[in-house]
């Protein structure tokens, strides 16, 4: 990881008892090691392992799962994972980091380093991931998430989470994960397999977890049948199985001499079509040109980042879909130009909004629909009336310039 990944944020219901399986007088689980001592031999010599993974097969570092349990040891390692977990998230309240570390429903997988410090052994902590899990409802919500900073770009953060996919998955019935992402953590979780396009039913965790502003909201949905700590290493044979298949039927391995009037050293303009293997690839200077041709419109970026704040905010979840009229009686009678979040989503992709007051129309559009048809004392109209007040927020706050070209009323 770049910079430190941190999550914030928080559970929405009532606290339930912790689960009567964490609560082991044997203190902190290990978690199965990434790599078996007698695989390691047999792996391909072109794979490269991260850091983090070889620390772990060397025995240098574990990953152990860690629950409130009362005992010593785990006191000890969760309360310096909390420490840690302070120091990386300045911006976060220290008692609220406090309060869910230690809380019986949640669970934190901890990057232990074990020393020797004046005699004694010593455990420290290098990073960690707190989480809370709905198995009635299959999904777990990651609460917080850290590595060291001393330790960045080593892959602790990739493995750490490798580790929390298999064991959530491999010890219950928990599929999915949902996290509150920052700006600063959404490319770290988007390498992790995460997506702000949200495929579990909202009526699934809305409810359970909690909408902070200026967080995106993500999701990781889980393969049952693969081991994520051997995913890198299934990912490169892949490649490498790809790769030689490929061979024989490509030249792209063949390495050209450069032009000989370039042969003294001196580059000087040169015409591409002049060169026989540029010539033999079919390529042409118009080529070139329509690959240089933007894809999208100008304002495309923008209104993207535009539509993705709409889209994440907590009042949302009504609009996210159609309304389906065989479960709302009377729905296409009223309303004759329906509009919800996911038409306007495929209509930005395909460039059908030109301009910031196409897209909002249709916006204005779906909010109006939603206060004609639903009453004033409805959660949707309210949805309606919060969103559409949001929707101005974040155009007079984030995007000023838009103002000649909306119409407000």
């Amino acid at each position: 990881m770049d910079r430190v990944k941190a999550l914030q944020t928080g559970g929405g219901q009532p606290k339930r008892a912790a689960p009567k399986q964490l609560n082991s007088p044997n203190g902190p689980k290990r978690t199965k090691k990434s790599n078996e001592k007698e695989s390691a031999s047999t792996e391909t010599a072109s794979f490269r392992e991260p850091p983090a993974a070889v620390e772990e097969r060397n025995g240098e570092i574990e990953f152990r799962v860690v629950n409130n349990d009362g005992s010593t040891e785990s006191t000890i390692i969760l309360t310096r994972l909390k420490d840690l977990f302070r120091k990386q998230i300045p911006l976060m309240d220290a008692t609220y980091i406090t309060r869910v570390v230690l809380d019986r429903t949640h669970l934190s997988l901890v990057i232990v380093k074990e020393s020797k410090y004046r005699g004694e052994d010593r455990q420290h902590v290098l990073g960690g991931v707190t989480w809370r899990e709905f198995r009635d409802r299959k999904f777990a919500e990651i609460v917080f998430c850290a590595i060291s900073s001393n330790l960045h770009g080593k892959g602790y953060g990739t493995h750490l989470m490798a580790h929390l996919k298999d064991y959530i998955r491999t010890s219950g019935p928990v599929m999915h994960l949902l996290t509150y992402a920052d700006t600063l953590a959404v490319g770290y979780f988007k390498k992790q397999g995460f997506s702000k396009d949200i495929t579990l039913d909202p009526s699934v965790y809305m409810g359970y977890i909690k909408h902070y502003q200026g967080a995106s909201l993500m999701h990781c949905p889980m393969l049952p049948r693969i081991r994520y700590l051997e995913e890198a290493r299934m990912l490169h044979r892949q490649k490498e199985i790809v790769q030689a298949k490929i061979a024989p039927l490509s030249n792209s391995h063949v390495v050209h001499q450069p032009p000989a009037q370039w042969a003294n050293g001196v580059v000087t303009p040169i015409d591409p079509m002049s060169i026989p293997a540029i010539r033999a690839t079919g390529w042409s200077p118009e080529m070139e040109n329509l690959s240089r041709e933007p894809r999208h419109g100008p304002y495309f970026n923008d209104l993207r980042r535009f539509f993705s704040e709409i889209q994440d905010h907590k009042q949302a979840w009504p609009f996210l879909q159609p309304v389906n009229p065989n479960e709302v009686p009377g729905y296409d009678t009223v309303i004759t130009e329906p509009m919800d979040l996911s038409t306007a989503e495929s209509k930005l992709e395909n460039d059908q909004y030109a301009t910031p007051n196409d897209l909002v129309k249709d916006l204005k559009l779906m909010f109006n629909n939603c206060k004609v048809f639903n009453k004033k004392s409805t959660v949707y109209h309210k949805a309606a009336v919060a969103l559409e007040k949001y929707m101005w927020t974040v155009i007079k706050e984030d995007f000023p310039e838009w103002s000649e070209f909306i119409e407000k009323e």
